[in-house]
């Protein structure tokens, strides 16, 4: 069968094409070869087509015809002819050709990449291409797939911070991702390289370990582990290894695959997590959680050996305090404080754990369980600790610490509940002061009634529940009421009458103390003013603040509206506080003390000498009255040293200016010796319990005071006391000194006489020295504690000369005389001994007064330097003001003259000067004489009308007014222009 024409011309154009200079080739073989082939193979001969195989019409979908004889460029993407070009270029100048790949565009429009290779032939005596054409879509997408996916590999391992090596076990090779250089901190990739290289990498302390588990890797079990890499930088990375072994394409080689991932962040997190589930962030010290968790290991342990261990709960409450005082920053300063300082007196098998604010918590070495005065020395120990002062800033906080202990298993059997057993013994001591107790089943209830009390007392004030009984304060100089403090009652609908020494320290711990100091406030202040309606002597209402009301930065204004609304005079009200309030923050205690004194109340100490006062603070506080503490209230029991620390109390209050009042006054011995001692006021059941106010109103009303024989000496007789065990000297002492017009008293002991000087004020005690249970030298030794202002001598016929002779040195004695006496010398000595007294009380009276007049003449400075402050301020606001004024004046745009009361001119601005500047002198000039006629007519009319007139020719408008109702205070003269006027 015989090729058409076309497939001979096509045969014989590609024959001379493939073998040029030789024969032609016309077999059916090579025929086939050329149409069969699976490669596309044209020729290009002045850049168009003059051959294609049948595959180059399938690849380009043109038909043969179409392809024949069109320009090669056209089934050329547009953006690929300049590359096509240019390769021609290289072929034309003799450089060897390459296959390259471009975009051809078929018949449809599609697009697809081609792969060619071209050479120059010559064909017909003349220069051709003969090209090859394939197809490599599918292998260029899958190329670029792989270097997409190479891409997002390397840029995966970036940002999840891992690398991959790969493994070759039979050679001991290892590849490295870029991944992994980047992990390690490797600035250049050094491609492949041995295994022991590799391990450069692992610190040395892992390699073994490392090494270990890659050896017992079975092939296809994936394994992973943990362990640190060390980076080019000397840092340290934790990663996570992820590995796996498989056996290669011969079956024998094993190859591995490690991905490893950077966990350091994670790892650092997970611990920051742990510490902060087990750690207080402040301190640094274990949490509740790892209290609780290391309180439930030390049970589990106690239940198989059956031992004990102690847990205690600690509470500091000046933490809180200073927090609520100074802001939370103070507040952790100190709780780091305490906290540090608890570290230090913990043992290194006691666990230290802060529960937050104040709170902390020990675990006891459970050897001391067993021994409950061990527990009690350990807990004594580290409140010891605790007793001095921390610094926070500029204050010295002085720390009290309360100590609940409970025990495992006999107050609870597991973590949770023993701690809440501990938390509840300590709130049972919760009193401000350092307390330690044990739980027991009371406390429990105590817990619960705490409780019970919190929540009937937020309904108090709304049902009226609470009132107030006020306790008499009494003057010792006269013995008239002169105060009250207001003591607030509580008689619960649900509880009955509940003590303040139950309530009110819940109304502190949970804030109550807010409201119901207000109500308290108000409540005093108007029946303060009740009581001054009525017509009562003037009475001063005396009114606890708490620490948090203290603590109010705005309390003064408070109280001042409190008297603005009721009409209470602040004359009538006083206000206490305690030690412990103003050692938490002196400077805002002093700020608010000096804001309420400016309103004029007064203001009491109360509780001195039961905290930790520094006199040099103290001084400088507005303090009036100091109440010394029940606790320094003694009599003739106590011990001379007891007796003396009160003194020095009075002594000291004294010294700074203070008057002082004794609370708890509850028998007449304490009375004497508070007399004796110069106490000012007293307070106590000795006078009055608390009592409602109406019968505060009886008492006014009927003038109740403390009986004249309590009063000041210049009130009574003189007193003599004579002491002596036998009768008949008593009797004829008596005899001889009721001549003179004495009081006389007698004893028979010397513990007699000392009741007699609790009953009666003495001034000269004449005692004998040989008496049974006490020589009348320690008798006067134990008077002169008790009662120094008293003379005391020794009426004796024994002699024993040392120990009067000492007594006579220490002051004890004044005279030693002996018996038998002398009836007319024994008398002029025990004159002159009561002269001496006289002369002493009148010293010490004048002293007093001289001190009174003192203070009195201090606090008149200080008002009066007050008030200058007032009206200097006063003043100069005043000179501001008409300084201001006068500059406005002076720049209003018209005429304005000032005339005095006198009618001479006083002011005169510039728009006035320069009208009347032909008048030479105006200030300090007679208005009538220095200005023009007609405004001097109308300066004299002051009418406050408005007046045309002429000046300088043009027309103007003036009027005049008094600067005040009358004319007493002068006159302003008001110039207008017309004309500007009319414009206006």
């Amino acid at each position: 069968m015989s090729s058409p024409p076309a497939a001979a011309e096509r045969l014989a154009v590609a024959d001379a094409a493939l073998a040029p200079g030789r024969a032609p080739l016309a077999s059916q073989a090579y025929q086939e070869f050329l149409e069969q082939a699976q490669v596309g193979v044209f020729l290009i001969q002045d850049g168009r087509f003059r051959y294609v195989n049948p595959k180059v019409v399938e690849l380009l979908g043109y038909t043969e015809a179409q392809l024949l004889g069109m320009a090669a460029t056209t089934v050329v993407h547009p953006q690929d002819v300049g590359r096509v070009a240019e390769h021609i270029r290289q072929r034309m100048a003799g450089v060897a050709g390459t296959a390259y790949d471009i975009r051809c565009v078929r018949a449809d429009g599609s697009v697809f990449v081609a792969r060619v290779f071209g050479r120059r032939i010559d064909f017909e005596g003349r220069e051709a291409d003969l090209v090859t054409l394939s197809d490599v879509s599918e292998i260029q997408h899958a190329r670029e797939l792989s270097e997409w996916r190479a891409r997002m590999l390397a840029q995966t391992e970036l940002l999840c911070r891992s690398g991959s090596v790969e493994i070759d076990l039979a050679c001991r090779r290892a590849t490295l991702s870029s991944g992994a250089y980047a992990l390690l901190g490797e600035t250049h990739e050094p491609g492949t390289l041995s295994i022991s290289a590799a391990l450069r990498w692992l610190p040395r302390d892992e390699r073994r370990y490392v090494m270990s588990i890659w050896r017992g890797a079975a092939p296809g079990d994936p394994f992973e582990f943990q362990h640190r890499l060390l980076r080019a930088d000397g840092s340290r990375l934790v990663v996570l290894h992820r590995g796996i072994v498989d056996v290669g394409t011969d079956g024998e080689s094993l190859r591995g695959v490690i991905i490893l991932q950077d966990i350091t962040a994670q790892r650092e997190a997970e611990g920051r997590i742990q510490e902060l589930a087990n750690y207080d962030e402040l301190t640094g010290l274990p949490n509740r959680v790892l209290l609780l968790d290391r309180v439930d290991a030390a049970a589990h342990a106690a239940q198989w050996d059956g031992s004990r261990f102690t847990l205690l709960s600690l509470n500091v409450a000046q933490v809180d305090q200073v927090e609520e005082t100074m802001g939370f920053g103070a507040g952790d300063t100190l709780a780091m404080a305490v906290a540090a300082r608890l570290s230090g007196l913990c043992k290194s098998d006691e666990t230290l754990a802060h529960l937050g604010g104040g709170e902390f918590a020990v675990l006891l070495d459970p050897s001391l369980a067993d021994d409950e005065n061990a527990v009690l020395e350990r807990a004594r120990a580290i409140l010891d600790g605790l007793r001095h002062p921390e610094s926070v800033g500029k204050t010295e906080v002085y720390l009290s610490c309360s100590v609940g202990i409970a025990t495992y298993p006999g107050d609870a059997d597991n973590a949770h509940r023993l701690l809440e057993c501990a938390q509840t013994a300590r709130l049972h001591t919760d009193s401000g002061a350092s307390r330690i107790a044990f739980f027991t089943p009371q406390a429990n209830e105590h817990a619960v009634r705490r409780m019970t009390l919190e929540s009937a007392l937020r309904r108090a004030i709304g049902r009226q529940e609470l009132t107030l009984h006020y306790q008499p304060q009494v003057d010792l100089t006269d013995g008239r009421l002169l105060g009250v403090e207001a003591l607030v009652r509580w008689h619960s609908s649900e509880l009955g009458d509940v003590l303040p020494v139950e309530f009110i320290p819940v109304a502190e711990q949970t804030g109550l103390i807010i409201p119901i100091g207000e109500w308290v406030l108000r409540s005093a202040c108007t029946q303060a003013a009740a009581w001054a309606r009525a017509g009562l002597p003037e009475l001063r209402v005396h009114v606890n603040l708490s620490p948090l009301q203290l603590q109010q930065p705005d309390i003064a204004k408070r109280l001042h509206a409190i008297l603005l609304e009721t009409g209470a005079n602040p004359a009538h009200l006083g206000v206490e506080v305690t030690e412990s309030m103003l050692t938490v923050d002196v400077e805002h205690a002093s700020r608010i003390l000096r804001e309420l004194k400016a309103i004029g109340v007064e203001i009491s100490l109360d509780d001195f000498g039961t905290g930790y006062s520094n006199l040099g603070v103290l001084r400088t506080l507005p303090i009036d009255i100091v109440k010394i503490d029940r606790s320094f209230v003694h009599d003739v029991t106590a011990a001379p040293e007891d007796v003396s620390i009160t003194r020095a109390v009075l002594t000291m209050a004294h010294g700074l200016q203070m008057k002082v009042l004794a609370e708890g006054v509850e028998t007449e011995g304490q009375l004497n010796l508070l007399i004796a001692n110069g106490c000012d006021m007293i307070q106590g059941f000795f006078f009055s319990e608390p009592v409602p106010a109406d019968e505060i109103e009886r008492m006014l009303r009927e003038k109740y005071r403390l009986p004249d024989r309590f009063l000041t000496r210049s009130q009574r007789k003189r007193t003599l006391l004579l002491v002596d065990d036998e009768e008949n000297i008593v009797s004829s002492l008596r005899r001889l000194f009721r001549r003179d017009g004495y009081h006389i008293v007698t004893a028979n002991s010397g513990a007699e006489g000392l009741q007699r000087l609790a009953e009666v004020n003495v001034d000269v005690i004449v005692s004998d020295q040989r008496m049974p249970g006490m020589t009348g030298v320690e008798f006067l030794r134990r008077a002169k504690e008790l009662y120094p202002d008293t003379v005391r001598m020794v009426l004796s016929g024994y002699t024993e000369l040392q120990s009067i002779t000492d007594a006579v040195n220490e002051g004890a004695i004044y005279k030693f005389l002996t018996k038998p006496w002398d009836d007319e010398r024994l008398r002029a000595h025990v004159a002159e001994a009561f002269r001496q007294k006289d002369l002493a009380d009148e010293n010490r009276r004048l002293a007093h007064e001289v001190h009174s007049a003192n203070h009195e003449l201090a606090l008149v400075n200080q008002r009066l330097e007050e008030l200058l402050a007032r009206q200097r301020e006063q003043t100069s606001l005043e000179e501001s003001r008409a300084a201001n004024a006068r500059g406005v004046l002076e720049n209003v745009p018209t005429p304005i003259i000032g005339i005095d009361a006198d009618g001479m001119i006083a002011f005169v601005n510039r728009d006035a000067q320069a009208l009347l500047c032909d008048v030479p002198a105006l200030i300090g000039s007679d208005a009538d004489d220095a200005l023009p006629a007609e405004l001097a007519a109308i300066l004299r009319l002051g009418d406050g009308i408005h007046h045309r007139l002429q000046l300088a020719g043009r027309p103007y408008r003036a009027v005049c007014r008094a600067m005040s109702d009358t004319a007493s205070r002068g006159r302003l003269l008001v110039i207008t222009n017309e004309f500007e006027r009319e414009l206006n």
